[in-house]
């Protein structure tokens, strides 16, 4: 019976590189288009891949605000804002806030579908979304890829 052997920290340092990849979300779908992203920034997609340690590659995503959403959604989907006071809920549906912010459904997406911890949060930081085609990472090289 072969068994799978978790890496160390140390070992892992100088094992794998980040790499920055660059994907073009017009006309893509919001779910899936998400759960890829989530898989390249938990590094999934890489053999040294580790749970307990922060593997992945940094993400540039742009043309946010062409994603779509199947169905009913661009209009019934709601996001929600609670400030802690009463009365302080808000809510806005998926065109509302595609309008004021283009970046946020992706990111908010992403974000629940990675883990609930220290590692999640430092994993999202890798994450970076541009409304238009535009993004200020050329020096990065960002390699594009087909999701």
């Amino acid at each position: 019976m072969q068994h799978s052997t978790l890496m160390k920290r140390e070992d892992l340092g100088k094992r794998f590189q980040r790499r920055w990849v660059l994907i073009d979300a017009k006309g893509k779908t919001l779910g899936r288009l998400a759960s890829q992203i989530a898989k390249i920034l938990m590094g999934k997609h890489k053999p040294e891949y580790t749970p307990h340690v922060d593997t992945g590659d940094y993400v540039v995503v742009v043309n946010a605000k062409e994603i779509k959403v199947t169905g009913k959604k661009r209009e019934q989907k709601q996001y929600f804002h609670y400030s802690g006071y009463p009365g302080g809920i808000r809510e806005w549906t998926f065109e509302q806030l595609i309008e004021k912010h283009p970046t946020k459904p992706i990111e908010e997406a992403v974000k629940n579908m990675l883990p609930k911890s220290v590692l999640g949060r430092r994993m999202l930081k890798k994450l970076k979304v541009y409304p238009g085609p535009e993004h200020p990472h050329q020096a990065q090289n960002p390699q594009p890829i087909e999701v």
